[in-house]
């Protein structure tokens, strides 16, 4: 059928893409609150926007973990494509799993803009480009992917949240990985500040047992130090949620959760939402979720999905496309979300004259269900890093692009055959139950491997076969000192917490992005970019303390 809506609404995009124009008001956070320019209260209203690339079962979670993705931002014919779309569904907000940072965003994101759409980016990436929900850590790889990609979107007036993280802790025994999520967000944080940024630092949670998920909340927007600062706490909890479904209630579906989160003082959402049981939704949850019962707790959320998302418990999408891509056909789920959104009011309670300034209480104790230390782990140094890779005695070489593929098998082998002659690899580890951290463990892989071939080489009289490692060593003779002293020399002023700042080298992460990554030089004296999920980089540490195993970063893409 013929839409003049429809028409209009792509020759606005047609001309905000040429133009470049942009087309938003700035929103701000006062509090557990959002606000409009206006000063009226101002919720998420949104849609995850993100096509599923390849996936591996995830035994957490009935979506699969992502191996690759698309960028839906890199891509201006499939934003002018799906814009009017997103309009007519009444969204101010989409939410976006992964991007590349190599690529121009230009386009979408000023189209989106224009259109009076925000959004909330994922920093994340697929297979190494998070942080590692069984052997956690805060490397300076993942740093500086993080700032890779928050330096390509920093021009842009419609970022309204960078995600640091999405399901990392998916059990009470996986809230030792809060200390390295907490510094994330203190590192980002400062990053955004130094470059005059007001977007948001956030994490998305999976859903559990209120038992832990509330106290791990809690954790992420304490303040460790007892003196109300909010330099180590994200701004924004988001809650993957699919707890209404069909004709419930708010009061049988997210009256006992809204309860539980009433003392949550930063800004809480409901980062994706949708029970897809009966199928098609009827989308009853959003009326409940704007109501003036939820309003006091959540500050909206995202419907999910627009593409199609495939899962264990069935289809989550509310369009499909055709084969080639260029057309959108919109199901009855679509028609039902666009129905209950063009119904939702924003309550302006409280108005933003009367909302309580932010305030950050002292850190949960720990205990059975919040194994996370108040001590964090230090800001990831890259010149100390390169420093000790670059002057240590055996170094990692590896005679092969694919090293994401050996770099943890290496560091196992190192490790072990280290432990055998009595050493360890204690220096690479970081313990977030203990709030201890090794000297060398916010190094990325790469180093960590070189470090551990050196000391073994070392420990065999650097005996040249001893830094082989099916010739992925190569032996630095320029190197005299031993590995421990080139370690204490480099590292020993890399302890404590500074502003970050964009590396030398750009990093992309090692993983697929279907539409296009790069890799970086691994010279001495650049950034490294190899990347590895720390569970396997790893698992030579934790073979003489605890065996790992890999993990999953995202619920989508």
């Amino acid at each position: 059928m013929f839409s003049f809506s429809r028409v209009v609404t792509a020759f606005t995009l047609a001309l905000s893409l040429s133009s470049g124009v942009y087309g938003i008001g700035q929103i701000t956070r006062v509090g557990r609150y959002l606000y409009s320019a206006d000063g009226s209260r101002w919720y998420i209203k949104g849609v995850a926007y993100q096509e599923q690339g390849a996936s591996a079962p995830n035994p957490n979670a009935p979506f699969s973990e992502p191996t690759t993705f698309i960028d839906p931002l890199a891509n201006a014919t499939a934003c002018q494509r799906d814009l009017p779309f997103l309009q007519q569904l009444g969204v101010n907000t989409i939410r976006v799993y992964s991007v590349d940072a190599t690529l121009n965003h230009d386009s979408c994101m000023q189209a989106l803009s224009g259109a009076g759409i925000y959004v909330i980016l994922d920093l994340t990436l697929p297979v190494n480009g998070s942080i590692d929900r069984t052997a956690p850590t805060w490397t300076t790889n993942l740093l500086d992917s993080y700032i890779a990609t928050i330096n390509v979107f920093l021009k842009y007036d419609n970022v309204l949240a960078y995600n640091i993280g999405n399901e990392i802790v998916v059990s009470p025994n996986g809230t030792n990985a809060g200390p390295f999520i907490k510094a994330a967000a203190r590192d980002i944080k400062a990053y955004l500040k130094s470059k005059s940024s007001t977007a948001l630092v956030g994490y998305a949670a999976i859903d559990g047992d209120d038992t832990w998920i509330v106290p791990l909340a809690s954790y992420l927007a304490c303040d460790p130090s007892g003196s109300n600062s909010g330099n180590t706490a994200i701004d924004i909890y988001g809650l993957n949620n699919y707890e209404y479904c069909g004709n419930s209630t708010f009061a049988a579906s997210y009256a006992i959760k809204t309860g539980d989160f009433a003392g949550l003082n930063i800004v809480g959402y409901f980062s994706e939402f949708g029970c897809n049981n009966p199928s098609p939704r009827v989308w009853n949850d959003v009326s409940a979720l704007f109501s003036p019962q939820a309003a006091p707790v959540w500050s909206g959320g995202v419907a999910f999905s627009y593409f199609p998302a495939q899962s264990d418990l069935g289809q989550y999408g509310i369009i499909t496309l055709s084969a080639d891509g260029s057309t959108v056909t919109t199901s009855t789920d679509y028609n039902n979300l666009q129905i209950a959104y063009s119904n939702v009011k924003f309550v302006d309670v409280p108005p933003q004259t009367g909302a309580p300034a932010a305030t950050y209480p002292a850190c949960p104790a720990e205990n059975s269900t919040l194994i996370a230390s108040t001590t964090l782990p230090p800001t990831p140094n890259d010149a100390a890093c390169q420093c000790l890779d670059y002057n240590l005695s055996c170094r990692f070489n590896p005679q092969t692009s694919n090293t994401t593929a050996i770099v943890g098998a290496l560091i196992d082998s190192a490790c072990g055959l280290l432990g055998t002659s009595g050493g360890n690899c204690n220096d690479l580890a970081g313990n977030g139950q203990t709030g201890s951290y090794g000297l060398i463990s916010a190094c990325d892989p790469s180093t960590k491997a070189s470090y551990a071939m050196a000391l073994y080489y070392e420990a065999n009289k650097r005996q040249a076969t001893a830094c082989s490692f099916a010739g992925n060593g190569t032996e630095n003779t320029s190197a005299t000192a031993s590995a421990a002293v080139v370690a204490s020399s480099c590292l020993a002023s890399a302890t404590g917490t500074f502003v970050p700042t964009a590396p030398a080298t750009v990093n992309n992460p090692g993983t697929t992005s279907t539409s296009g990554s790069s890799s970086s030089s691994s010279k001495p004296g650049a950034a490294t970019t190899v990347l590895v999920s720390d569970s396997r980089a790893l698992l030579g540490v934790f073979l003489m303390v605890a065996v790992s195993v890999a993990g999953g970063f995202m619920s989508l893409a």
